[in-house]
């Protein structure tokens, strides 16, 4: 995704925090890792949170007599939570089963193995962690493996043919599955929003860029001294991601507090990005995220970005700020774009800030 001296997207590289737990059996938390009291804001009460999250069905969204409703229910999803489960998505549990134990077997190839697949120090894809752009940062309790996946000729020669087999082949056939139900959703947004006729589509055709992040959260001995992951709001338009075991860890933030989300099984949990935000003038809204972790268990996720082509303009559509009025947020190229978010260290929806007019 990064040709070297023209895009800066790269991240100091950081040990292995699965190596040094499986290695040390430690019982204190390294100081590099340990946030401060405001990183901890309290969780909200109450389990009835955790299931109303809106769930939207795939099939009644593409079907002739049930589209209306659930395209109504989609634009309230987007507009009030800015996240939502997706249910009868049409790919098989068995091939999702078939994902989640190959992604799982990756994490746990020696290191040898692992250090093949490493991050370059001038890029970001590979084993290793994002967004590190200091030495004096706080590190995220995890282990992540990027990788570009869509255009085909955005692929690192050095990381995707040299993946295992049969991961490989099966992220080959996930990733252009999980590419064309995020083509479905955009048009069905577009639908809801009254866009004309392909001002999404044209934004995200051929060229639209996929990228993958393996998410791996070992158990942690003081998990509330820790974060899986900081909070913030993703850079692309849709995420969709799949949870590859049963721990939960996912928390999104609502009305200033966080709120703990249960993934159904098998269905993926989608959420609005801030180019998403961006385009649709901010009728639809990025949500900050976060993950913790805990003391037992390890949590796996596999998160997958989609944003339009390096060459693109990303910027409020054209009929939504006519009828807004004014655009608020400003239009540049996805390239200029990803260059200023990967510089920054991740906060919050900072980066959104610095888009607006």
């Amino acid at each position: 995704m990064e040709a070297k001296g023209e895009n800066q997207w790269n991240s100091i590289v950081v040990p292995s925090v699965q190596e040094m737990v499986n290695e040390n059996m430690i019982t204190t938390v390294p100081p590099k890792y340990v946030r401060s009291d405001e990183d901890k804001t309290e969780v909200a009460d109450g389990s009835s949170l955790i299931t109303e999250i809106p769930i939207i069905d795939m099939k009644r969204l593409c079907s002739s007599t049930a589209m209306n409703s659930e395209v109504e229910k989609l634009d309230f999803a987007c507009k009030q939570w800015g996240f939502f489960q997706l249910v009868n998505h049409g790919i098989a549990p068995s091939f999702l089963d078939k994902v989640k134990s190959e992604i799982k077997d990756f994490f746990n190839l020696p290191m040898e193995e692992k250090k093949k697949l490493w991050q370059r120090p001038d890029e970001m894809e590979g084993f290793g962690q994002v967004f590190v752009v200091s030495e004096n940062q706080k590190l995220d309790w995890a282990d992540l493996f990027v990788l570009t996946t869509q255009p085909s000729q955005l692929r690192k020669p050095h990381l995707f043919p040299k993946l295992p087999l049969p991961l490989r082949d099966t992220l080959e056939m996930y990733s252009a599955e999980v590419k064309s139900i995020t083509k479905i959703l955009l048009a069905k947004m577009a639908k809801a929003l009254k866009m004309k006729p392909g001002e999404i589509e044209e934004m995200f055709d051929d060229d639209m860029m996929q990228t993958m992040r393996m998410n791996y959260y070992p158990p942690c001995p003081q998990p509330d001294q820790v974060l899986g992951l900081t909070p913030h709001s993703d850079a692309d338009a849709l995420t969709i991601l799949l949870q590859l075991n049963e721990v939960e860890g996912l928390q999104i933030k609502k009305d200033g507090k966080w709120v703990r989300l249960k993934p159904l099984p098998d269905a993926f949990i989608v959420n609005v990005g801030d180019v998403l935000e961006i385009i649709t003038n901010g009728i639809y809204r990025s949500i900050e995220h976060r993950a913790v972790v805990n003391s037992e268990k390890e949590r796996l996720s596999v998160a997958s970005f989609h944003i339009p082509g390096l060459n693109k303009v990303i910027g409020p559509v054209k009929s939504l700020v006519e009828r807004q009025k004014a655009a608020i947020f400003k239009s540049v190229t996805t390239k200029d774009y990803l260059n200023g978010f990967f510089s920054r260290q991740l906060d919050g929806k900072a980066y959104l800030d610095v888009m607006r007019v």
